[in-house]
C-alpha cells in the first residue's frame, strides 16, 4: 500500500453502504464518499498541478472530509485553514502555502477575501454530483509516490510566522497500521471525533476510520460549550472510541457532563496533547472501569504520536503518567547537551527526546531554514545520514525503561492541546499599540499563559488587539502590568525571576 486512498477504496469494496461519516447535519456512506471525492478530484485535476497545496477554508464536516479525499484524488495535498482565525494569521498561512485554489463555503467568502487572498475560489456548495474521469484519476495515481504530501498542518512559529508541517502517505500508513492494531480499532467501532481538522489528533480519527471501515462521528466545536450536547451525541451515535486532546476530556469532566449521562458504548479512551491530570483521569476511569485508557505522546512533526502507554493500574493524584514505549518502527531516544545518548541503563537522567523513522514529516513547507534546525542528522550515526526530529521536549526513563516527560528545552509549551512558541505570543504582545515591552511564561500548575508587560493598556484592550492577530488559545490568560521588566546580568529579560515572583505572589 502506498496511498491512503487505498484505505478508503478497500473499505468501500467491503462496506459500500455502511455509514462512513456523520456530523450534526448530514452523513454519507463509503460509496457516497468515494463518488463525491472522485468528482472533486476530477475537477481539481483540471485546475491545478499535482503535488500542489489546496487550502480548505471551512469547519470540519462530512463535506470537508469529501473535499480532503477529492484533493488527494487530484494528486494534491490539503491544508485546513480555520475560518475563525484572525485575518493576519490566515494571510500568513496562505502566504506560506502559495496555493492556487481555496475551497470554502459561500458564507466564508467575504472573510477570505478580507485576508487579501485574490486567487481562485471553489465553493463547496457547487461540488455535488460532479462527473468522474476515471482515466485521468488512474493516471494521477500511477504517477504518485508514497512520499507525496497528504496534509499540511500549521503549528506556532517562534518568529510569529506559523510553520506548516507537511506529512506524506508513507508516514500516515506506517503509523495508522500500527495504531489500529495496537489498540484493537475495528470496523465495529464508532469514533467520536473531537479535534478540529487542522489539529493532528484528527488524523487518527480520519485514517483509522477509513482503514478499518469504521464510522467517524464529528462533534461540532460549539457543542463543547454545552457538554450535555456532546454527551448526547456520543450516546445517540453509539460511539465506542474517543481519541481526544487532554483538554477536551478535562473540560467535559469539569463541566459535569458525565454526571448528566454516561454514554454506554465507550470502551477505548486515548488522549494526548499535554499532561493528563490524574484527578481528571480518575473521573473518567470511575465511569469506565473496563475501558482501555491510553496516554499518547508526540508532536505534529512525527505524524501524530511516537510513544504510548496503556494504563495497567490505578494512579494516585500525585503521580505522573508515563509516556511509555515507542510505537513499532519508530526510534525514540534521549540526547544530552553534548549529543551523547542517554541509554536505557541510565535511569532518571534527563535528555532531549529525539525521534527517527518513517514517522518523520517531510519538513516545514516553504521554510527550509526552520526545517534544517529541527530535522537534522542523527549525531549517533556516523556511517550514513539518518534524519531525526529534535522535539525540544525533555524526558527520562525509569528503572523499568518507561519514558517520562520532564518539560521543555526551550520556550515552547503545550496549552489547550496546542504546541505554542512563547516567543510568538511575545512577538504579538509586543506589537500591541498599548504595550512597550512584554515577556510571557507558562504556569504549568494552573495551565495558564502569563504575560508581564510594560505599557499603559489594560487587559481588555490588549486582549481585544491580540485577538485580531492570533487564535484565542494563544492569548495569555493572566496579564501583569509592570514599571519595567527585570533583566539578567547578560542583559536578557529575567523570565525565571518573573515566574518565581508570580508564583510567590499567587501563593
Amino acid at each position: 500500500m502506498k496511498n491512503v486512498l487505498e484505505y478508503l477504496e478497500e473499505s468501500t469494496l467491503k462496506h459500500p453502504d455502511k455509514q462512513a461519516a456523520r456530523d450534526d447535519k448530514e452523513s454519507c456512506t463509503y460509496k457516497e464518499l468515494v463518488s463525491a471525492a472522485k468528482g472533486i478530484g476530477t475537477l481539481l485535476a483540471g485546475k491545478t498541478c499535482e503535488r500542489m497545496p489546496v487550502a480548505v477554508f471551512m469547519d470540519k464536516s462530512v463535506v470537508c472530509l469529501k473535499v480532503f479525499m477529492g484533493i488527494l484524488y487530484s494528486g494534491c495535498f490539503y491544508s485546513l485553514v480555520d475560518p475563525s482565525f484572525p485575518d493576519e494569521r490566515v494571510a500568513s498561512m496562505l502566504d506560506t502555502l502559495q496555493n492556487d485554489i481555496v475551497i470554502t463555503k459561500r458564507e466564508h467568502e467575504q472573510k477570505l477575501r478580507g485576508t487579501g487572498y485574490d486567487g481562485q475560489i471553489i465553493f463547496a456548495e457547487d461540488l455535488d454530483n460532479l462527473p468522474c474521469d476515471e482515466i485521468s484519476l488512474s493516471h494521477i495515481r500511477d504517477m504518485a509516490t508514497d512520499t507525496d504530501g497528504v496534509y499540511c498542518n500549521f503549528t506556532s512559529g517562534s518568529t510569529g510566522v506559523p510553520k506548516g508541517v507537511l506529512v506524506c502517505h508513507r508516514s500516515i500508513i506506517d503509523f495508522i497500521d500500527n495504531f489500529t492494531d495496537l489498540f484493537q480499532i475495528t470496523g465495529e467501532d464508532v469514533i467520536g471525533n473531537q479535534a478540529p481538522f487542522d489539529f493532528d489528533v484528527s488524523v487518527k480519527d480520519i485514517y483509522s476510520t477509513l482503514k478499518v471501515g469504521a464510522t467517524i462521528v464529528m462533534i461540532p466545536k460549539s457543542y463543547f460549550m454545552f457538554p450535555n450536547q456532546v454527551v448526547d451525541m456520543l450516546d445517540e451515535n453509539n460511539v465506542t472510541t474517543l481519541i481526544w486532546a487532554v483538554s477536551a476530556l478535562c473540560l467535559l469532566n469539569r463541566l459535569h457532563g458525565l454526571k448528566y449521562k454516561v454514554p454506554a458504548k465507550i470502551n477505548k479512551i486515548l488522549f494526548s496533547g499535554e499532561m493528563m491530570p490524574i484527578k481528571q483521569l480518575n473521573g473518567w476511569r470511575n465511569c469506565y472501569p473496563d475501558a482501555m485508557f491510553v496516554n499518547l505522546y508526540g508532536p505534529t512533526e512525527i505524524t501524530c504520536n511516537c510513544t504510548y502507554y496503556i494504563l495497567d493500574r490505578e494512579f494516585a493524584e500525585d503521580e505522573t503518567l508515563p509516556m511509555g514505549h515507542a510505537f513499532p518502527n519508530e526510534k525514540v531516544f534521549l540526547l544530552d547537551e553534548a549529543d551523547k545518548e542517554i541509554t536505557r541503563d541510565m535511569p532518571n537522567i534527563t535528555g532531549e527526546i529525539c525521534v527517527a523513522g518513517t514517522c518523520l514529516a517531510l519538513g516545514y513547507y516553504n521554510n527550509e531554514e526552520m526545517t534544517e534546525k529541527a530535522f537534522t542528522k542523527n549525531p549517533l550515526e556516523k556511517r550514513f545520514p539518518e534524519m531525526i526530529y529534535r522535539t525540544g521536549d525533555l524526558g527520562y526513563r525509569n528503572e523499568d525503561g518507561l519514558l517520562f516527560f520532564a518539560g521543555r528545552k526551550d520556550f515552547q509549551i503545550k496549552h489547550m492541546g496546542h504546541r505554542i512558541e512563547l516567543e510568538e505570543i511575545e512577538s504579538v504582545l509586543g506589537s500591541v499599540s498599548f504595550v512597550c515591552q512584554g515577556c510571557c511564561f507558562f504556569d504549568e500548575e494552573k495551565s495558564k499563559v502569563v504575560a508581564c508587560y510594560v505599557g499603559d493598556g489594560d487587559k481588555r484592550q490588549i486582549v481585544e488587539e491580540m485577538r485580531k492577530k492570533v487564535p484565542d488559545y494563544m492569548v495569555p490568560n493572566v496579564f501583569i502590568p509592570m514599571d519595567e521588566l527585570p533583566i539578567t546580568k547578560n542583559g536578557k529579560t529575567d523570565r525565571a525571576l518573573l515566574k518565581t515572583q508570580y508564583k510567590s505572589g499567587r501563593k
